[in-house]
This record gives structure tokens, sequence and C-alpha cells, in this order.
């Protein structure tokens, strides 16, 4: 009988070790994408570099600007390394991010449920909504969804990002049109080959601005109401942790608020 309960407890310690053995294990592999990163020395960062004014590629200085690149140069700080960027594209985003060709992906990127079902997002920061550009003259053509969605108008959208998804799915009607980089769709539609962009009020506000053939007539009321969000991999608990820190302290010191006076309003 004492054999058997020593057995007993012998085979429950055995199975308790086994079981934080295991626990450990998970936790190492856990906190191994915020090691790995400090280690590298290199924060790899996707972006699309084609929304103005979150990520842009300047092609005059060959070098990344806006809101979300400024974040992540802060970020590299906090981390202690060096920031390099990693082109992708609205249609390979979310693969790129799956297949880890970088560590995380910045640049105006919506918070969706269909990403947060397969990727980890951040928690959300700066809220815009879905809204439109169109010519200047036509802006008192466009006053609501049903003043777009007839066949008569040529909608332009970027594949694969939530702007195209916003079109096919609420301006069925109209007539599609899809053009790869979406920087380029501004100028496309001041130019009469397209009569509206659907875009966010962070573009729509920064093209209007660049741009005096271009109007955005209902970007105080916008279709939506979203929120941005650092997309990555999922089970890097650790790594998504820091991120939300790190931009939850960045609220609360004001540096959000200073980049947003200096590159959105």
């Amino acid at each position: 009988m004492v054999n058997m309960k020593m057995k007993s407890i012998v085979a429950g310690a055995l199975l308790g070790a086994a079981v934080l053995g295991v626990g450990s294990f998970a936790a190492s592999a856990e906190a191994g994408k915020l090691e790995d990163i400090q280690a590298a020395g290199v924060l790899k960062v996707g972006t699309t570099g084609d929304y103005k004014p979150m990520s842009y590629l300047n092609k005059e200085t060959g070098a990344y600007e806006g809101f979300d690149t400024a974040v992540c140069e802060l970020l590299g700080e906090a981390l202690g390394v060096k920031v390099v960027y990693v082109p992708t594209t609205w249609r390979e985003l979310q693969n790129d991010t799956l297949a880890g060709k970088f560590d995380i992906a910045m640049c105006g990127i919506t918070r969706t449920f269909a990403r947060e079902k397969i990727l980890s997002m951040s928690k959300g920061y700066l809220v815009f909504g879905k809204t439109i550009l169109c010519r200047k003259e036509d802006a008192k053509k466009f006053k609501s969804e049903a003043d777009l969605n007839k066949k008569s108008v040529r909608v332009m959208t970027n594949p694969g990002g939530t702007n195209e998804k916003f079109a096919v799915s609420n301006l069925p009607d109209c007539t599609h049109l899809s053009h790869e980089q979406n920087a380029e769709i501004p100028g496309l539609v001041a130019e009469g080959k397209a009569d509206v962009m659907i875009t966010e009020t962070m573009e729509a506000r920064r093209y209007v601005k660049d741009d005096p053939r271009l109007a955005a007539p209902l970007i105080d009321a916008p279709f939506t109401k979203n929120q941005f969000g650092i997309m990555m991999k999922q089970g890097e608990q650790d790594f998504l942790n820091f991120v939300n820190f790190f931009m939850e302290e960045k609220e609360l010191d004001g540096t959000l608020a200073k980049l947003e006076d200096k590159y959105i309003k």
C-alpha cells in the first residue's frame, strides 16, 4: 500500500514537472520574438509606402515619410534597434505578414475582424472613416452612398485593401475600377480617368491639401468609423504586449497628438 502511494506521489511529481516544463518551454517560445528582434538589432516593418499621410515612399529622397513611419522609428528606438522597411502591397500584405517577411506591418492598416481572426492587431490608434475623393467641380454631385451607387459613376480603388472591400459591398451598382498603385489614384481622379476614389478621411484630407483639383465633400460625415492597428503574426504575445504598451505611453505623453498635428491635420 505504501509502495502504491509512493508510486502515485512520484508519478504526480513527474507529471507536475512535465507540465511545468511545457509551461517553461511555452513561455520561452512566447518570449522569443521580442528577444530575437533585440538580438538581431533590427525591426523589419512591412509597408505599402503608398498611403499619405501614414506611410509614403518619397521617390525624390528614397525615404519613407508619414505618421506611421515616424511611430516606427520611435518604436525602434524604444527597442534599441534599427528600423528596416520591407515593401509589400495591399494585395499581398496579409500573406506577407503570415509568411514572416517582416516583424510588423504598419502603413494605415484598418483593424478588422477578418484580419484579427488570422493575425494579431494592436490596440487601435487614430479614429477615421471611409469617404471619397472626387474632382472639385463634381463635389455637389455626391451627397450620399446612393449618389455613388450608379453605373455612370466610375469608382476606383486599390486591390486587396479595405477600400476595395467597402466599394464592392456597399456600391454594387457603380462601375468598379481597380488600380494597383494607391498613391496614383488621386491623380487619376483629378485627370478624369475615374470619378471617385474610395479612401479614408486621413488620406482624403492630405490629397485635398496637395491638389487643388480635388475635393472631399463627405469628409465630415464618413461612411464608417474605424481605427488603425499595427499588424503581426499570431503567437507573439510578448511582442504584442510591448507594442501596445509603447503606443499607450506615446498617447499619454502627447507624442501621437504631436505627430497627428504634423502629418494629418
